[in-house]
């Protein structure tokens, strides 16, 4: 018997902020969102409004296309809410890549620009025989 090869492939996107980054992956399926395999609900009100925005947006436009995906998003490294706003940002550029929809892109842009462009400011180094970035040492005067 051979394969029969479906035509929708699975999509990766990737999304960064600060040192996180997400790789999320579009498939078909029922509508399902997890982030290192947890569920969208088990995170807190805030995060779960966050991740809900991009879908938020294309229920006007896409309708009820998004119940016909299921995205899958692996995260590490950074902070909690670091590994948040880079999956959000995978999903939306999942989303857009997906459906291949400008009108939804321009949504999102409209909307926020951090949902479609990573944030690419990252931590000031620390310089040399000072304490932080842009703070200088204490003077003495003894």
């Amino acid at each position: 018997m051979k394969k029969v090869k479906s035509k929708v492939k699975d999509l990766v996107t990737a999304g960064k902020r600060k040192t996180a980054v997400a790789k999320a992956t579009i498939k078909q399926g029922q509508g399902e969102v997890r982030i290192n395999h947890k569920p969208v609900s088990q995170f807190n009100t805030f995060q779960k409004l966050y991740l809900s925005e991009p879908f938020e947006i294309a229920k006007p436009i896409l309708g009820d296309s998004l119940k016909t995906v299921s995205i899958a998003v692996n995260v590490h490294g950074g902070g909690q809410e670091s590994q948040v706003e880079a999956s959000r940002l995978a999903i939306a550029r999942a989303l857009v890549v997906y459906f291949k929809n400008q009108a939804l892109r321009k949504a999102f842009l409209s909307y926020d620009r951090a949902l479609v462009v990573a944030d690419t400011r990252r931590k000031e180094q620390r310089k040399p025989n000072d304490s932080r970035a842009r703070a200088s040492r204490q003077k003495s005067y003894r």
